[in-house]
């Protein structure tokens, strides 16, 4: 039997990595604020300053993370991706990733992974595992982990095409040089 409701529960599952930068940027201040000599505020300016970079990249990751349920599961497992759905799946490598667009058709987000062979992986936001992704995405060359998060928080972008009816293709992230060399 839980004290705590399942909505707080789910609140601080959610925003752990967030609220344990709070807790050693807390630490490192209380060092700064009543520690005496040279040694432990300096060591208690350090612990700050990698706190609020900490929670600074915590909390785009909890943001990234998305409610809700889809199928398949995603893995993440030195710069590759894999997503084993129950009618779909595959895997991408990270140097072989040409670009990231962000699919939304009937109300259901997708990231749709192309390779620079013109494969496609498509992924949906909620599957279990995606808020690996975040990292994944972050080590890529010219990403802008603001942008990628945004995003995913806005419905519509400038830089969106319609490509059906109900359904918006976003680039997220393209690799630089790729595409076609015209001579």
């Amino acid at each position: 039997m839980s004290f705590i409701r399942p909505e707080i529960t789910a609140t601080l599952t959610t925003h752990r990595e967030t609220i344990a930068a709070g807790l050693v940027g807390g630490l490192g201040l209380w060092l700064l604020a009543f520690g005496s000599g040279y040694v432990v505020p300096t060591l208690g300016l350090i612990l700050l300053v990698f706190a609020l970079a900490w929670g600074a990249q915590a909390l785009r990751r909890s943001r990234f993370q998305q409610d809700g349920e889809a199928p398949g599961i995603v893995r993440v497992t030195e710069a590759q991706v894999a997503y084993l759905g129950p009618r779909t799946g595959g895997f991408v490598g990270l140097p072989d990733l040409a670009e990231i667009r962000l699919l939304t058709l009937r109300g259901r987000r997708i990231w749709k992974l192309k390779q620079g062979d013109g494969q496609l992986l498509h992924i949906p936001v909620e599957a279990d595992g995606a808020e690996a992704l975040f990292d994944a995405f972050a080590s890529l060359p010219g990403m802008d982990t603001a942008a990628l998060v945004a995003a995913l928080s806005a419905e519509g972008s400038t830089d969106s095409k319609v490509i059906a009816l109900n359904a918006v293709d976003r680039l997220i992230w393209a690799r630089a040089g790729a595409g076609v060399v015209v001579r």
